[in-house]
């Protein structure tokens, strides 16, 4: 469709259009300053692993590129062409490898700064890659590759971190601690006190913290409108949970 996906495979998919060179072994040549640089700050395990994950792209790129594509409304391809790449970049990404590329950039980012997620880091940079596409093959073109290059970072983030499964409770009520006992007789989980204090009254105000699944939150509501029809909860995604009652700690 003439859609250059970001990352080195992008900037292939660019040559590809002006020059006709083969997308998959342009972007293997591309990779060979990275993985020097890969493997002397990611270490041989990385290295490998990324070998494989990069040698396996760009084999099947080239590969497939002499199948027909199916016919297919543009968008379709953008929406589930993005879908497949982030599920697939995810599981190269979860033990540690990549497909080498921006791929191999963004793990180096994201291990020194670690509060920004992979899948922020690849679409900044390839958005980079994604201009460039619309500059030399057609705006319209690159405007799509935005919408794929979407899909595909937060399916990336969605494999790694995982869907948000549990759902933690913040509960404040003058009857807390009514709540916390049926939380734990009812529910049987456990409830944790953080002590506060009211911003306006400045009375100490007990605040009850409870983690839980989703599909007990029906439950929760129902325990806590019971005890006191007043009380303020608010509710946000827990992803990962670990630990007692959860999944198991894993290293």
């Amino acid at each position: 469709n003439h859609i250059a996906p970001g990352g080195l495979t992008g900037l292939a998919t660019v040559l590809n259009y002006l020059f006709r060179w083969p997308v998959g072994t342009t972007s293997l040549v591309m990779n060979v300053p990275l993985f020097v640089i890969g493997y002397k700050q990611l270490g041989r395990g990385f290295f490998f692993g990324s070998l494989i994950g990069m040698a396996c792209n760009a084999l099947f790129i080239d590969l497939l590129a002499g199948i027909p594509a199916p016919q297919v409304e543009t968008m379709l391809g953008v929406i589930f062409g993005g879908v497949l790449t982030g599920a697939g970049l995810g599981l190269v990404f979860l033990p540690g490898a990549t497909t080498g590329g921006t791929d191999m950039a963004a793990r180096m980012i994201h291990n020194r700064f670690q509060h920004i997620s992979v899948g922020a880091i690849l679409f900044l940079i390839d958005c980079c890659v994604v201009l460039m596409a619309g500059f030399f093959i057609e705006a319209e073109y690159a405007l799509y590759a935005f919408a794929s290059l979407y899909a595909s970072s937060r399916l990336i983030d969605v494999v790694m971190v995982g869907l948000a499964r549990e759902k933690a409770c913040y509960i404040i009520s003058t009857q807390h601690e009514r709540v916390k006992q049926e939380i734990m007789q009812k529910l049987d989980r456990g409830v944790t006190v953080l002590r506060a204090e009211g911003g306006y009254s400045g009375q100490e105000r007990p605040v009850l913290l409870c983690v839980l699944s989703a599909q007990e939150m029906g439950r929760l509501k129902a325990i806590v409108r019971e005890a006191d029809e007043d009380a303020f909860l608010f509710i946000s995604d827990a992803h990962e949970v670990l630990g007692e009652g959860f999944r198991r700690l894993m290293e």
